[in-house]
């Protein structure tokens, strides 16, 4: 790719989970952005035609959260502010920004109020996704009010006669229906860019930078069969040749049904010469047993995954100096393990536990997808002509089945929370780019998405998740949180769970609909069915955001008589969150 040293855009990273998405959705608008960390000197940007502020966790009244150079807002730059950008702008102008009632997280409905460049050829109200809790209460000296929602009067404001103008939304999601539009309004309309930047063309540069990194080094992966550690594998193969590319699988017993041979035979296709099959089922549950904690879960599973590494390795040549470590970290890996300079941490990835981070310090890995989004991704695996068949498989996450059987280590009962049940189940979620470990609101019938989504920016102080009953055995009130850890019983249960779902979808096509399908067994029940299902399909592009999709009737219908007949499953329930306030997984 062409390395400029002048930028058209800065986009400015206040932490946002969606900072880099931003300056990805420039690029693929043909025009050449990068990140820089938010208090950068007005200095140092005088040659951006255009600056955006992205969102961030913080809230502008805290003594350490993100600041701007307040000189970037006379300079000669076009400055767009999105969401805590928003926010931020207002404070450093002279409004007012105050905690909102309530939370607004996913989607809302945008009704514009006065015309400006920022929504030309949008036509009437639109749909935009929304993750926030601060917001502006008076826009600054000179500013007027361009959009509101429902719950946000303030969603859009501009200066009357200087190129400064700001979102409470987040236009660079996918979920904001005409979001690239008006980046596009911004980048051109507003800043008058020109394009000098081609997306395509990635793999030359790609296996370019893989052999300086490597040098004269050989490079092990430990692959999972997922799209992201394959694409990086095939492009060190094809960087280096399959005489430098090892390949080791790692089989930790929290797969799925059937995962060993699909991921051996996977290798053998690509043309790898050497692979192995490392049996470790032992030594992951005993590292896990009794854990309850999701956060505790992903760091032993982490750390485990390097000490069998640094096992398998000690036995073959490959802690010399002549080996590094390749691995298929994508970019929402490192944003949630709060990666940037002031992100938040959503969840601790496995790739980015202590271990591996020593391997970084000692310059000793290589990720050659650490800059791409999962869509991206999928688009180099094409490019490398990698099966359709493996490209388009969903995704896994790198913990396997241990995130999706939740734990608890005590009994609770259900209890009444107009209009449902709130469980004793907490999940993980992503609330105003912070990360939640809130409980769970359960309806007793399966309503719209947007009441789920209304009831959480309600009730976000204690869910963060909405779940809708399908079936059950037994009435909400008997249930209750049971004891329940990663035992091979419940790893069992939820294995032959999710090989029903797969099995059920794949032949009824649904599975081509949905990005990702997760199925999570939870410590709810009664003595004699002591576990239930949460079934949550949803879509996405990234894995940033996600969209709940319903299944047909007829089909979920089916599913759920399946479901039932596994030994110790006592419920169904349908995973009603979008993301945010939910994460994609649970845990």
């Amino acid at each position: 790719m062409k390395n400029q040293s002048a930028p058209q855009i800065t986009v400015l990273d206040a932490g946002g989970q969606y900072c880099h998405l931003i300056a990805r959705k420039i690029r693929d608008l043909g025009v050449y952005a990068e990140v820089r960390p938010s208090d950068t000197p007005a200095s140092e940007l005088r040659d951006r035609i255009g600056l955006i502020i992205s969102g961030g966790p913080d809230s502008v009244y805290e003594n350490d959260s993100a600041r701007i150079d307040p000189d970037i807002l006379s300079s000669a730059s076009a400055v767009l502010g999105i969401c805590y950008g928003q926010q931020l702008m207002a404070y450093n102008l002279g409004g007012h920004v105050r905690k909102g009632d309530k939370g607004e997280y996913g989607l809302a409905v945008l009704h514009r109020i006065k015309p400006h460049a920022l929504f030309d050829g949008l036509n009437g109200d639109s749909q935009v996704w929304m993750n926030h809790r601060d917001q502006v209460e008076s826009v600054p000296p000179g500013f007027e009010i361009l959009a509101g929602t429902e719950t946000c009067s303030i969603a859009a404001m501009a200066h009357r006669e200087r190129p400064l103008l700001s979102v409470q939304f987040h236009p660079e999601v996918v979920h904001t229906t005409e979001g690239l539009r008006i980046l596009s309004n911004f980048v051109f309309g507003v800043c008058g860019c020109k394009k000098d930047w081609n997306p395509k063309d990635r793999i030359g540069p790609l296996e370019e930078e893989i052999r300086t990194v490597a040098g004269d080094r050989n490079v092990f992966f430990f692959v999972s069969g997922g799209v992201d550690s394959t694409v990086a594998y095939t492009l060190c193969l094809r960087a280096l040749g399959a005489d430098r590319v090892y390949g080791i699988y790692v089989d930790t017993g929290l797969m799925r049904d059937g995962e060993t041979a699909y991921v051996h035979r996977l290798f053998e296709q690509l043309g790898a010469k050497a692979f192995h099959v490392e049996e470790a089922e032992g030594e992951f549950l005993a590292a896990l047993e009794g854990v309850c904690d999701p956060e505790k879960k992903r760091h032993i599973i982490g750390e485990q995954f390097v000490a069998v590494q640094e096992r398998v390795l000690s036995t073959g040549h490959f802690l010399d100096g002549r080996w590094i470590l390749g691995q298929g970290t994508i970019y929402p890996d490192t944003i949630e393990s709060g990666g940037t300079a002031r992100a938040d941490v959503i969840k601790t990835h496995h790739n980015r536990v202590a271990g591996i981070q020593k391997l970084i310090e000692t310059g000793r890995i290589i990720e050659p997808l650490a800059s791409f989004y999962k869509d991206e991704v999928r688009e180099i695996g094409a490019e490398l002509e990698i099966p359709s068949e493996f490209l388009h498989r969903h995704p896994f996450p790198g913990p396997g089945l241990a995130i999706r059987c939740l734990c608890a280590e005590t009994e609770a009962p259900v209890k009444r929370l107009d209009p449902g049940w709130l469980l004793p189940i907490r999940s993980v979620g992503v609330q105003g780019d912070s990360r939640s470990y809130r409980s769970v609101l359960a309806l007793e019938k399966l309503p719209d998405d947007e009441l789920a989504t209304t009831l959480v920016n309600r009730m976000w102080e204690t869910i963060n998740r909405v779940v809708g009953v399908v079936s059950l055995r037994t009435a909400i009130p008997e249930m209750r949180s049971t004891r329940g850890t990663l035992t091979p019983e419940r790893l069992a249960r939820l294995r032959h769970a999710d090989a029903i779902v797969r099995r059920l979808s794949e032949a009824s096509g649904f599975e081509r609909e949905v990005w990702q399908f997760p199925v999570v067994l939870i410590p709810l029940g009664i003595d004699q069915a002591p576990d239930s299902i949460v079934l949550r399909p949803i879509h996405s592009v990234d894995g940033m955001t996600a969209q709940v999709v319903r299944m047909p009737d007829e089909l979920l219908r089916r599913m759920s008589d399946e479901l039932l007949s596994v030994d110790g499953i006592c419920g169904i329930f349908y995973d009603l969150t979008h993301k945010p306030p939910g994460t994609i997984e649970w845990e």
